[in-house]
């Protein structure tokens, strides 16, 4: 691949984690089994530095599309009116007022995230409203509640010191969803260090060990995938 090629592959991938490549080494150094968190942290608060709480750039999207882009295929899980939604690595909340537009009976929905800073602008946002609630945590580490549906949009797509991680983490959250559970991953990335990308065959295979009812989406964006898969 020449050099102009090289270029224009890395801008097609851009868009999911902007300015990742410039992340300070030192950052990516804390990753260790203890404290893979480090530098998940400081990669969010050195863009909440630099663009503001208000920004989608604080969350690594590109701009809003791109993230709602991702919200509209998880919605699809099922007709969530009458039924509860846990959110792991929720960010800001904002999955909560798409899926309300959608299914305006939602019954409950509670989102988990452990970085102060996003969980503070998220309860601003949208701790007052009713049948709302925000856990303060890591959804891997901590306990988490059993709910109808578990949604994790993009909070999965980060490197971990432990192989297993990425099949550890599915089997928890599907085990902690009632009726269904529904995920993205990327499957590119320009190694960085921080992100990882995904075989979705690999993906596949171990939720089918979970779920005799498992479905792949990778016809909305040309980065990423979404696995829905259902109790």
């Amino acid at each position: 691949m020449d050099m102009a090629c090289t270029h224009q592959y890395l801008m097609l991938l851009r868009p999911l984690f902007i300015n990742i490549l410039s992340i300070n080494p030192i950052y990516l150094a804390l990753m260790n089994p203890l404290t893979d968190s480090g530098a998940i942290f400081a990669y969010h608060r050195q863009m909440i530095k630099t663009y503001g709480r208000l920004s989608s750039y604080a969350l690594g999207w590109r701009n809003t599309e791109s993230q709602v882009s991702r919200f509209k295929v998880l919605a699809n899980i099922a007709n969530l009116n009458g039924h509860s939604v846990f959110d792991a690595g929720c960010g800001y909340g904002d999955l909560l007022p798409y899926l309300q537009r959608l299914y305006p009976n939602l019954q409950h929905y509670c989102g988990m995230e452990q970085i102060p800073e996003l969980l503070d602008e998220a309860i601003q946002r949208y701790g007052q409203w009713p049948g709302v609630s925000f856990i303060s945590g890591n959804f891997i580490s901590r306990q988490i509640p059993e709910l109808d549906y578990v949604l994790a949009s993009g909070s999965l797509n980060y490197s971990s010191t432990n192989p297993d991680f990425i099949f550890n983490a599915i089997t928890k959250l599907y085990q902690s969803s009632r009726i269904g559970f529904g995920f993205n991953l990327l499957g590119k990335v320009p190694p960085n260090g921080l992100l990882i990308a995904y075989n979705q065959d690999k993906i596949m295979a171990h939720c089918q060990t979970l779920s005799s009812n498992v479905m792949l989406i990778n016809d909305y964006t040309e980065e990423d995938f979404t696995v829905l898969m259902y109790h």
